[in-house]
């Protein structure tokens, strides 16, 4: 019985190294294939292995929202508000429907500036031929002929269009903070020609042409017989095809191009191009302009390459919590000056509204918007804008009184002068 077990030790023996040598050789298989899986998507991708398609609906009412008579996005079964984490753990999925539904919010609101504002859209560039992309403003009928008031709308940067100054704010709280048709809607009732600028739409973005597949390399030689090859390439496939198996292929976004918009390529392009071909030609005496965020910077551009005709043409600036800097800007003293005078900026500040603030930089006066919220400062200062407008235009004309009495004064006497001598 002895002999007989010690004779099979090592029998035993050479089945347990075989075994670890066939179960070490699939280990290496599986951590050769886990090597390649990785080498071609990353851990981020591997997230996204259960996201559905990035088909959304078109329109509010596939989407199943409407605006309700408070101007409030709400759903149309439920009432509720939109919700944003449609799915759990999806977030790149419930970041493209979100951007999908801002789109169509987009639309609908250039469908109001036309119908509720009664405006029209001027092509930029002016010349623009039939080919080349092209971009747009908004302006009401008549914001070239008014001869006294124009009012200019520059809004932010980022996804925001026309009409709009958050798209976040239209969404979520409602039409009157998020867009600018109240501004437009008050200064028509007082007489205003309006211009919406569109400084974000800077290039028509179009799908690229499929890549080529570039040639397939040499095959090595092998002193392998083909067939044997075959098999030992199909038998490796197969595994890697089931590993695979455990994960899909996360979605691709189109790869687009984008081809700039002449002589629009930038929001400080823009606001540059629309000054010399529209409301440098505008029959208005008065001209004001509104800049909310990075539009106070474009202004602030628009200043330093037209420093004369801003100064001459444009009554009063009012800015919301403006990114523009004086310094990195380069401006001269003149610009300094001439925006203390005619500037006022609405910064985000938990003081009440019209709150003045210390000064960051001696370009132009600081007061509260009344809110913290970034986005809510143009909203909030909505009626002081307004009166600060009318402040200066009242303060312009009772000084251009004076000095038209003054003249005729001065005039007369001289007249009567003259008679004495005679």
């Amino acid at each position: 019985m002895l002999s007989h077990l010690c004779a099979a030790i090592p029998v035993l023996y050479i089945l347990w190294i075989t075994m670890a040598q066939v179960t070490g050789q699939e280990d290496r298989e599986k951590t050769t294939a886990l090597k390649d899986l990785l080498s071609r998507i990353d851990l981020d991708e591997l997230m996204k292995k259960d996201e559905p398609p990035f088909t959304f609906p078109k329109t509010l009412e596939e989407f199943e929202y409407a605006f309700n008579e408070y101007g409030q996005l709400r759903h149309t079964n439920t009432g509720e508000p939109f919700v944003f984490n449609a799915r759990e753990d999806l977030h790149r999925w419930n970041q493209k429907r979100y951007e999908a539904l801002g789109e169509i919010i987009t639309q609908y609101v250039y469908e109001l500036l036309e119908k509720k504002c009664n405006m029209t859209k001027a092509i930029l560039p002016v010349d623009a031929t039939g080919d080349e992309p092209t971009s747009f403003i908004y302006l009401t009928p008549d914001a070239l002929s008014n001869p006294s008031k124009l009012l200019v709308l520059i809004q932010g940067s980022g996804v925001v269009r026309a009409g709009q100054w958050a798209r976040r704010l239209i969404i979520n709280q409602d039409l009157d903070s998020g867009t600018q048709i109240p501004f437009i809607t008050r200064a028509m009732e007082e007489n205003y020609g309006v211009m919406v600028l569109n400084p974000n739409e800077n290039y028509l973005e179009v799908e690229k042409p499929a890549k080529s597949s570039p040639l397939s390399s040499p095959v090595e030689l092998s002193d392998e017989p083909a067939e044997k090859r075959e098999r030992k390439d199909d038998k490796e496939s197969k595994k890697k095809r089931e590993f695979y198996e455990k994960y899909r292929n996360p979605q691709k976004e189109t790869e687009t191009e984008r081809i700039p918009i002449r002589e629009n390529g930038s929001s400080e392009e823009h606001v540059l191009y629309v000054w010399d071909h529209f409301v440098s030609k505008a029959a208005a005496k008065n001209v004001f302009i509104m800049a909310h965020s990075y539009g106070g910077l474009s202004f602030v551009e628009l200043m330093i390459q037209r420093e004369m005709q801003v100064k001459n043409r444009v009554c009063a600036v009012a800015l919301t919590d403006s990114a523009h800097n004086i310094w990195l800007q380069e401006t001269s003293k003149g610009t300094q000056d001439w925006m203390q005078q005619h500037c006022c900026n609405w910064v985000s500040s938990p003081e009440p509204l019209d709150t003045p603030l210390d000064p960051m930089l001696p370009d132009c006066p600081r007061v509260s918007a009344g809110t913290e919220r970034h986005e809510l400062t143009s909203w909030m200062s909505f009626n002081s804008i307004f009166r600060f407008f009318s402040e200066v235009l009242e303060a312009k004309e009772d000084e251009e009184a004076e000095e038209t009495a003054n003249t005729v004064t001065t005039r007369s006497s001289s007249l009567k002068n003259k008679h004495q001598d005679l």
